[in-house]
């Protein structure tokens, strides 16, 4: 902006001294009204300048709003037509067959058979699975053992250290027992999501996974 004013000005000068030059020698009156000219000059310039400022302030303003435009509208793609895609579900072995424990402390459960992993959010050397999209997520797992003729058997889900639900098989005098339990939970970004095998307790798994842990994001939030 600055560097159009000075322009009009430079343009303005030529201008007047072009004038000059054509009607000759001027008297005192006409040097007067010369003045007058640069200053009715400067004053118009200087109210050109004002519009082009403020027309630069309403170009930023417009830049801001076009810029919000374009998250809102990324913001919306993402609730509706690209919701993202969480899921997985996974067998607690990926080959031979036996018991899992007992462990002398709680023990996370490592699912090693990745039946599928859509947004690679559980981690199969760690047997976490870390949030990525805030939401509202559905958890499932099973458990098996086959002890004779006294079950040991405890499982837990958690969510970071918070105990969510159970189950277990610690009575009887029977063998092969099954069971399964599940929650649906609110999750933030970072949060994790487990299952833990409690101290001296015992499950049994084969290549069929009797064991599972299963997961899907049911809405983001």
């Amino acid at each position: 902006m600055e560097k159009i004013i000075l322009v009009l000005l430079l343009g303005c000068c030529f201008c007047v001294a072009e004038n000059n030059d054509k009607d000759g020698q001027k008297s005192g009156s006409t040097s007067s009204g010369d003045t007058c000219s640069f200053t009715t000059i400067a004053q118009s310039v200087g109210a050109l300048g004002e519009k082009v400022a403020k027309m630069a302030d309403k170009i930023t303003l417009l830049e801001t709003r076009v810029q919000n435009t374009d998250r809102e509208v990324l913001e919306l793609r993402s609730l509706i037509g690209g919701t993202p895609r969480v899921a997985f579900s996974a067998g607690l072995s990926d080959s031979g067959s036996g018991d899992i424990g007992p462990f002398t402390t709680s023990t996370t459960l490592k699912y090693k058979r990745i039946l599928s992993n859509y947004g690679g959010c559980y981690n199969p050397s760690t047997g976490v699975f870390t949030a990525t999209v805030n939401g509202v997520y559905f958890f499932r797992f099973t458990m098996f053992n086959n002890l004779s003729p006294t079950p040991s058997s405890v499982v837990v889900l958690k969510k970071n250290d918070q105990q969510l639900t159970c189950v277990w098989d610690t009575s009887g005098t029977d063998s092969h027992d099954t069971g399964s339990n599940a929650v649906v939970i609110l999750l933030r970004v970072g949060d994790n999501v487990y299952v833990e095998l409690q101290e001296n307790r015992v499950v049994y798994d084969n290549v069929p996974n009797y064991n599972t842990f299963s997961g899907f994001l049911l809405f983001p939030v």
